[in-house]
């Protein structure tokens, strides 16, 4: 029998509401845990209680004091093209095989869209009622500014327990101007930027690696703001399927992985090859500060929200969240002297020799995935197996960090570069355990690969009806979706549904 340390952890909350911190002993498995910070995920008891923040999150409601902020922020909405990117590369649907993401992952459009996105996405299931779907209420949390106001509301823990449906008619506004300022604020209505995090498990996140919010100046509390949805994160099954980010080791992929297999984290089993996986969110933030502009303190607002010069020659800062080579003169031209051109061709570059690197990672794991199935059929044992699947783990998070990563080809190369060579090295060492095991089972080799050349192709192959889900899908958005808009705005919420498409 193992025994338990029973530890006093310290866990700053709400630091934006009060300079108060809990004590509180919480059980922990001696074999769970080793962080360098010496704390630990906050435990269901102390998760942020109903409190008095006031979250303004209808975002038409600042349209007129700010329209200038608010029509650059209403811009992201010229971002319309919904990408499928399992149709662009079926290796996916296998490397997910099991996940929701295997069913529909699309690449990522303006902020205008987070709400629609969301509801629309097949991940999310096609639940008719509030206590139906596949999903937790936690994957709401980096969609609007509804969120921070239904946690202050609630609390935490009534925020985060239960299926995602339960929130449908409260969360309607998409990323908007409340998720980044206090609106309430006397700064805010005198033009002030009075910036603020009302999630307070990203306050606890930022604590953990040594960056209390309230103490930051103005150009780290720009990014620590991107750092509410733009991170790693995982639900913790151990609380209410609460948000958390686990960099109670560090920032990079290797201090996280640790920190995950210390606790013994999966995001699900791989229903090939039976691993114990990992789904890497988008971690944007961690990856940024390992690069070459995080260090030398350009921030993200610098590259994606400039200040420019509207057309009466007052200044503002640019809500058109976007690609720097967009608003080149504002973004890039203020640090580089190279053409745009030039850039633009050193980055293509680096995104070429990433993509490279990342398909032939895919490429081994799904040879990997396949050979570990047929030797499960083979009668292997769990033992046999559990190195090779514990490196299939190891390397395809490496490759789901580096493919999550908005813009690592631009904010960190390197990092991303070593990220994946890693991811190769620990894929080999997958396969060349594999291959022992198949021979000892007298599986013939090369164990074969069906089929997987197009989507259809690849969700056949992987048992996913497609049709279904997607009929499904058809018949939630349209009889359970009007009914969620239809209150949201009798409640006052929005004055127009969101976006359908």
């Amino acid at each position: 029998m193992q025994t338990k340390k029973y530890l006093w952890v310290h866990i700053p909350i709400l630091t934006t509401m009060a300079a108060l911190t809990i004590h509180s002993t919480q059980a922990v498995e001696s074999h769970s845990y080793s962080t360098t910070s010496g704390q630990y995920p906050v435990p269901v008891s102390n998760l942020a209680k109903p409190s008095d923040i006031v979250i303004q999150s209808k975002n038409s409601q600042f349209s007129q004091n700010y329209p200038r902020q608010y029509q650059s922020w209403y811009k992201t909405s010229e971002s319309t093209d919904v990408v499928p990117a399992l149709e662009e590369d079926p290796r996916l649907i296998v490397l997910w095989g099991g996940y929701g993401f295997s069913k529909e992952y699309n690449k990522p459009r303006g902020h205008f869209y987070t709400v629609t996105d969301v509801r629309n996405i097949l991940r999310t299931g096609a639940p008719m009622t509030p206590t139906e779907g596949p999903m937790p209420m936690a994957c709401w949390t980096c969609k609007g500014p509804d969120v921070p106001r239904l946690i202050a509301e609630w609390g935490e823990k009534d925020f985060f327990s239960g299926k995602w449906a339960k929130a449908g008619n409260q969360i309607v506004n998409s990323v908007g101007c409340a998720d980044c300022h206090d609106t309430t604020s006397k700064d805010f209505e005198e033009g002030k930027p009075a910036l603020r995090i009302a999630r307070p498990h990203v306050l606890r996140a930022l604590d953990v690696i040594g960056k209390n919010f309230n103490q930051m100046d103005t150009t780290d509390k720009r990014t620590a703001i991107c750092a509410n949805c733009h991170v790693e994160y995982y639900f913790d099954k151990n609380g209410v399927n609460n948000v958390v980010f686990p960099w109670f080791n560090g920032l990079s992929v290797d201090d996280m992985e640790k920190f995950y297999d210390n606790i013994q984290f999966s995001d699900w089993t791989h229903s090939l090859s039976k691993a114990p996986m990992l789904k890497a969110q988008h971690p944007d933030f961690e990856t940024w500060s390992m690069g070459i502009h995080g260090k030398n303190g350009v921030s993200c607002v610098d590259c994606h929200m400039p200040k420019v010069q509207g057309a009466d020659g007052k200044v503002y800062t640019d809500h058109n969240v976007g690609n720097p080579f967009n608003n080149f003169q504002n973004t890039c031209a203020n640090c580089h002297t190279q053409k745009k051109e030039t850039l633009q061709n050193i980055v293509e570059s680096r995104k070429q020799n990433i993509k490279e690197v990342m398909l032939k990672l895919e490429d081994q794991l799904v040879h990997a995935h396949f050979e570990a199935k047929a030797a499960w059929d083979a009668g292997a044992t769990k033992e046999e197996m559990q190195p090779a699947l514990t490196a299939i783990r190891h390397a395809q998070w490496r490759w789901d960090y580096a493919a999550a990563t908005h813009g690592g080809y631009m904010h960190a190369p390197d990092v991303i570069l070593k990220v994946l060579g890693t991811g190769l090295d620990r894929v080999a060492t997958a396969r060349a355990d594999l291959a022992t095991i198949l021979a000892e089972h007298h599986v013939k080799t090369p164990v074969p690969i069906p089929d997987i050349s197009t989507a259809n192709a690849a969700w056949k192959a992987m048992g996913i009806d497609i049709q279904k889900a997607r009929a499904e899908k058809a018949k939630f958005l349209k009889e359970i979706v009007p009914e969620w808009n239809k209150e949201a705005i009798s409640k006052g919420l929005i004055d127009t549904p969101p976006p359908a498409h």
